[in-house]
């Protein structure tokens, strides 16, 4: 058995200790990266190097600019203007990080930018409303999915640019089929999502018009009915009453790093640590508040399993899944194999990375009979449908973003959401959108 097959049987075992409680999957992923490393003959300082920085910033410059928003109440006024824009029909309020998710990529920003502007929102309002964390999560990640492939989109310019530069004839109507499959794509989730949610009565229905106050420990729970039955919580009144000024202040900051992060492509990590800063020194606030609410288990997470994931590509670990799963067959029976390989490895890797490494295997399945938009539209709704996991940037900021007290059970949901997905969203695009 090679180094790279010993990785991903490591990746396994790891993969499966997740699901037990009181196993860290950031925690063990560091020391697994070192063994096997060791067995590579791969030094410390090789493995340290694959720890991914850029997430580091990422997480921790957004969760920190959010927590600023937190703390002096306009994340909170932020959420009750969206109550009222909605009239509080607890549908809408939940499609709201649905629409906030799919307007930022569509305009093309990126998925990990998108993301962490989204999950805030999306499990604030899931905290306030009574909606489910992982509903609230999928809707936002359903919505980032659905203008991932516009022609202003990093899929969507990467599909049509690749596509040309591999000669695989597509047609002129290329990118607005990318752009309808990918919103088909995110619809059809997110209606699933909702549905299931709603008849098992998960989600709560008609409108919400107070909060509930929530048991310990758990998100704020609104009756089925759609009216909430407790009283505002005195820590919400104080931040609804929280200085005009400070508020200007925070909303022009979050405007700032949005426009700057998507028309200037400044990195939207560091961008957050500056705002947070500049409005830590001039709202007085207490810097230890600040830091405490950085999820630092949730960089722990990531950060190790990244490490890992770097490692194990740099062995060749997911080449050797690829050649393992590739087959000889009809063009549809090598699109289906091509859109798993897509999906298995972008589950613990870049989705983007995945989709353009696997691209250029495209024009061999159009030169069999397989449709080229077709072919190209499968695999990247493959590779992108399986991002809905906790084990990757993607999953780390919806982690950091949500409540303390229900983190553990959210990452457990999905994680278990992620594998059925690896499972079922390949077949489900090859199918769906192979023959377009």
């Amino acid at each position: 058995m090679s180094v790279a097959d010993v990785s991903i049987v490591v990746l396994i075992a790891l993969f499966a200790a997740a699901l037990v409680p009181r196993f860290h999957l950031g925690l063990a992923a560091l020391p697994a990266a070192f063994l096997v490393g060791l067995a590579a003959d791969r030094g410390a300082e090789e493995v340290t190097a694959f720890f991914p920085g850029d997430f580091f910033v990422l997480l921790v410059g957004i969760t920190a600019l959010f927590a600023v928003a937190q703390i002096n109440g306009t994340l909170d006024w932020l959420l009750d203007g969206m109550l009222r824009l909605v009239r509080g029909q607890a549908l809408m309020i939940a499609l709201v990080p649905f629409l906030i998710g799919a307007v930022l990529t569509a305009i093309g920003t990126l998925p990990a930018a998108a993301t962490a502007i989204v999950a805030p929102i999306a499990l604030g309002i899931a905290a306030r409303y009574g909606i489910p964390p992982l509903i609230a999560a999928v809707l936002g990640l359903t919505g980032i999915i659905s203008g991932l492939l516009s022609p202003l989109a990093v899929y969507g310019t990467t599909a049509h640019q690749l596509g040309e530069k591999l000669g695989v004839g597509l047609p002129g109507s290329a990118p607005v089929s990318f752009f309808a499959g990918g919103v088909l794509a995110g619809l059809l989730v997110s209606t699933a999502c909702l549905v299931v949610g709603t008849r098992t009565g998960a989600m709560p229905r008609g409108r919400l018009t107070t909060l509930a106050t929530p048991p310990p420990g758990t998100p704020a729970a609104v009756p089925a009915t759609g009216h909430g039955t407790g009283p505002v919580r005195e820590e919400d009144t104080r931040r609804a009453r929280s200085p005009i000024a400070a508020r200007i202040l925070t909303l022009t900051c979050l405007l700032a790093v949005v426009v700057l992060s998507v028309g200037f492509d400044i990195n939207i990590g560091y961008l957050g640590l500056t705002a947070a800063v500049v409005q830590q020194l001039v709202l007085r606030l207490d810097p230890n508040e600040i830091i405490s609410r950085i999820p630092w288990n949730i960089v722990l997470l990531i950060g190790g399993l990244l490490t890992y994931v770097g490692l194990m590509q740099d062995l060749g670990a997911f080449a050797r899944i690829s050649d393992l799963l590739r087959v000889e067959g009809s063009p549809m029976l090598s699109l289906l194999v091509l859109c798993y390989i897509a999906g298995i490895t972008s589950f613990a890797a870049s989705s983007i990375a995945v989709f353009a490494t696997t691209m250029p295997l495209v024009p061999a399945l159009v030169a069999d009979g397989a449709s080229p938009v077709g072919a190209i539209l499968a695999i990247a709704l493959a590779s992108i449908l399986v991002d809905i996991n906790p084990l990757g940037i993607t999953g780390g900021l919806i982690l950091g973003a949500a409540d303390p007290a229900a983190r553990a059970p959210l990452f457990r949901q999905l994680l278990t959401c992620g594998l059925a997905s690896v499972v079922v969203a390949p077949a489900l695009a090859c199918a769906a959108f192979g023959w377009w």
